[in-house]
């Protein structure tokens, strides 16, 4: 540990990993200061399934074209327009030479999942999920000479004068100092601590489930910021979606989310419908469930399915609960089934006659009903019926490091020397709010990517 280090990356998920590559490959001497341990390496990025790419034809396996204006309007769409273009942009056009760059690198890839998940042209799906990837990865840094240090905690990054010199961490609890000429951060937001997002969030934050790796703390983030790093994104902005009640506090991952609520009528404590159920596509809607669940009473929510729709989504990791009567469910879900009976009859009422297409918009909706459902509304008839208790999933937050196009950070007095950011940490740029399907991997990926060129390039 006493070794002068080109490059030292924070961090071992997607975006410190493809940063760690870029830098080995362009000849510079790598750190990797993972603060999980080895079993548990990779952050977020171990579960993810998909990266969403711009192609102008077919690549690899995805299909037709996505286009950068398509794309950019998708993200529009889901920020409400509260985004960097310029980085969005340079996100969006560097992700069409990204999946054959990862394909050079082990990562295999297959056809896209029916229903729900449908995204054979917009979205390339990891064979293996986003464990697959990050072995992959792991594999290729091993290859390259990048010494790779789990279980490193980092505390604090030693900038003076806005140069980087070091870090300060505990490796297996013991303490460490790692010097290095440049530095890479991609340790993460800062999700996995309650603390931090009651204080943003208020005390009804408690009760979020972090779907995500129990250790982004926002540990390297806090003390950025302390130290006049330019902070970026809102505190209260955060990849947060509908996901199974039943979900462990924490690192449930992606099988807790649940692709039920298009084809559903979504209910509070109360029994009451609080939102458009049928607005969009799943991949274009699902990171906003997780928002309108936290604004309930408690926190929770019940999406409530009958057997003509049970089918329509991914299964679930939990089954869910299931009665013959609309009444009997609601009991057993601990609401009151005289309310949920009325609220369920309200909703069918207000159905109208239409052809039912479970992978695309159809226009079947309801009538007179507020909120209205604008799509899939299919009268909730058939038994028996099926409910699933709902829990606000936060993945990560957007409260990051500002960088300027070359990922590197911002500071009080202007550019750091030599210190560069990178995935969930920056995000917050990109992402001002809502979220799209695979896009946090794009995001990863690029920067991660343009940051390990750069420190590289500046050591030599």
């Amino acid at each position: 540990m006493d070794k002068l280090w080109d490059v030292v990356v924070v961090g071992g998920g997607n975006a410190a990993l493809c940063a760690a590559i870029e830098a080995a490959e362009a000849g510079a001497s790598v750190i990797i200061l993972e603060g999980a341990p080895k079993d548990y390496r990779g952050g977020n990025s171990r579960h993810t399934r998909n990266f969403r790419c711009m192609h102008q034809g077919p690549l690899s396996v995805l299909t037709d074209a996505y286009e950068e204006a398509e794309y950019y309007d998708d993200l529009l769409l889901v920020t409400k327009g509260k985004t960097d273009e310029r980085l969005a942009r340079l996100a969006i056009r560097t992700s069409e030479t990204c999946l054959p760059w990862m394909e050079r690198q082990g990562v295999r890839f297959q056809p896209s999942l029916s229903g729900t998940l449908s995204l054979s042209r917009t979205n390339a799906f990891f064979l293996g999920g986003g464990k697959a990837l990050v072995n992959a990865y792991y594999n290729r840094v091993e290859d390259l000479g990048v010494t790779v240090v789990y279980e490193a905690q980092v505390q604090h990054v030693d900038i003076e004068d806005g140069t980087f010199r070091g870090v300060d961490c505990e490796i297996a609890g013991a303490p460490a100092r790692v010097n290095g000429r440049a530095v890479v951060l991609a340790s993460g937001g800062f999700q996995a601590d309650l603390d931090w997002l009651a204080r943003a969030w208020g005390p009804a934050a408690r009760n979020f489930l972090i779907r995500g790796t129990p250790y982004n703390r926002g540990v390297v983030l806090k003390d950025m910021l302390d130290q006049g790093a330019e902070s970026v994104g809102d505190p209260t902005q955060c990849h947060a979606v509908a996901i199974d009640g039943r979900a462990p506090k924490f690192d449930g991952g992606i099988v807790t989310r649940l692709d039920c609520v298009p084809f559903s009528v979504v209910v509070n404590r109360d029994s009451q419908r609080f939102y458009n159920e049928g607005e969009d596509v799943w991949p274009k809607r699902y990171a906003i469930w997780g928002r309108l669940v936290a604004a309930q009473p408690d926190q929770v929510a019940y999406s409530i399915i009958d057997s003509q729709s049970i089918n329509a989504f991914m299964p679930s990791v939990f089954p869910p609960v299931m009665a013959d009567t609309i009444e009997e469910l609601g009991e057993k879900l601990g609401l009151s089934g005289a309310a949920l009976k009325e609220t369920i009859e309200g909703f069918n009422a207000a159905c109208r006659p239409g052809t039912f297409h479970g992978n695309e918009l159809d226009g079947l909706a309801t009538e007179g009903l507020e909120p209205p459902k604008t799509n899939w509304a299919r009268p909730i008839v058939k038994p028996p019926f099926y409910g699933y208790a709902l829990r606000p999933g936060v993945t990560f937050t957007y409260l990051g490091l500002r960088v300027d196009d070359t990922a590197r950070v911002t500071g009080t007095n202007g550019l750091m020397t030599n210190v560069w950011a990178a995935g969930e940490i920056m995000a917050g740029s990109i992402l001002g709010q809502g979220y799209l399907a695979g896009f946090g991997m794009t995001i990863g990926t690029v920067f991660g990517r343009i940051a390990g060129k750069e420190a590289a390039k500046h050591v030599a």
